[in-house]
């Protein structure tokens, strides 16, 4: 079993504040359920990379402006 040490955040609850988008929007323009925008939200899901990157065209920002390492 391979352990991860590392822990991907990200930025899309305060990019989503900052253009006053709920999560329910964002999810609807990316294509999933709002349970996954959340989920990824508090780090419990780790998004694909198409996933990701949907999620930072919509909130206007590079990937790598929206998820760290």
């Amino acid at each position: 079993m391979i352990e991860i040490w590392w822990r991907l955040t990200n930025r899309i609850k305060e990019l989503r504040d900052k253009k006053r988008m709920k999560q329910s929007v964002l999810a609807e323009k990316v294509g999933v359920f709002q349970s996954e925008i959340s989920e990824i939200e508090t780090g419990n899901r780790i998004p694909n990379v198409y996933l990701a990157l949907k999620i930072a065209k919509v909130l206007g920002e590079r990937v790598e402006e929206v998820f760290l390492l």
